[in-house]
């Protein structure tokens, strides 16, 4: 039966917007900054509309839309207030500002928090549904796309057309797949999107073949897995308790999300209370499995800790 968001009566599928372009290298901080060099004017909705903005960002209008796309589902902007404002959001600021951790995507932690953003919150109902519903491990293109169209049909969601979810696919795809070196043409449409790094989802056997890989994650760091626990506690129960159960296997945990199998997750729960000096700990009382919080949680207090991955020690130990 199906759980989680995509389950409510309330929930809105979300197929396109990306313009069937996948997410490219330079595009969030080129949103970032227009938003921010706009932040003296009271209205700046029309920062992404209209021949200013091709001539803005240098590139087509299908393509400029596609960067507002991938710049609020990563959360590095917000959706744009009813003043006809588009704010800036605290990820935002703590990655792209000109001062901030990783204006440039170079650092993995900066790829594991935006795949988390896409992948762990259900606006982009494809990448949601993968990670988090998907059964196999192994997937081609239309067995995803006819998981879907099931998943439409079971919700009763209107206006969902097999070519749109198709589109949507594929774009899926390329954001974590890498092209074939053999396939790649000499153009703009071969660049690759910085997530294949995150090496997730790989390509096996057959041409339109591939693989969830899951198991531990070297490169991702206990700061960023700290901020997506807190993230998946707040939207998940009120409670100052929250079972492994539902770290490991709840729609949009942890578990799901970074695809870790039940020891990969228990590894990085026994160190909370030295990673978070106290705040969450990890107990396995009486039977129990799960985590206690000591304090408050918050979505600001959670991205604190992503810090420490981007310090000196924590970058060697990554590139090493």
């Amino acid at each position: 039966m199906l759980r989680g968001p995509l389950a409510l009566e309330s929930y809105r599928p979300q197929f396109s917007g990306h313009e069937t372009f996948p997410l490219r290298y330079g595009w969030l901080k080129k949103a970032y900054d227009a938003i921010v060099a706009s932040s003296l004017k009271g209205e700046n909705k029309h920062v992404f509309l209209g021949d200013d903005a091709i001539a803005r960002f240098g590139v087509g209008k299908n393509m400029v839309a596609a960067m507002r796309h991938w710049a609020t589902a990563a959360s590095v902007i917000g959706d744009m207030l009813p003043a006809g404002r588009i704010p800036l959001t605290p990820l935002g600021q703590k990655l792209f500002a000109d001062d901030g951790l990783d204006p440039f995507m170079e650092h993995p932690a900066t790829l594991w928090l935006i795949h988390w953003q896409l992948a762990a919150h259900p606006l982009k109902t494809t990448w949601f549904w993968a990670f988090n519903h998907y059964s196999s491990l192994t997937f081609e293109r239309d067995q995803l796309l006819r998981s879907l169209e099931r998943l439409a049909k079971e919700q009763h969601w209107s206006r969902v057309s097999t070519s749109t979810i198709k589109n949507d696919v594929a774009c899926f795809v390329r954001t974590y797949v890498p092209h074939d070196v053999s396939a790649m043409a000499a153009n703009d449409d071969a660049l690759e999107s910085p997530l294949t790094e995150l090496g997730i989802i790989k390509s096996i056997g057959k041409r339109d073949g591939f693989r969830f890989v899951r198991g531990p994650k070297s490169t991702l760091g206990n700061g960023v897995f700290v901020h997506a626990l807190i993230d998946f506690w707040l939207s998940f129960s009120k409670s100052t308790t929250l079972s492994f159960e539902a770290i490991a296997h709840e729609p949009g945990s942890p578990g799901r999300v970074f695809l870790l199998d039940e020891n990969d997750v228990i590894d990085r729960l026994v160190d909370l209370e030295t990673i978070t000096q106290g705040l969450l700990r990890w107990s396995e009382t009486a039977g129990l499995k799960q985590v206690v919080r000591t304090k408050d949680i918050s979505h600001g207090l959670g991205l604190t800790f992503v810090d420490a991955d981007y310090s000196p020690q924590e970058c060697e130990e990554v590139y090493s």
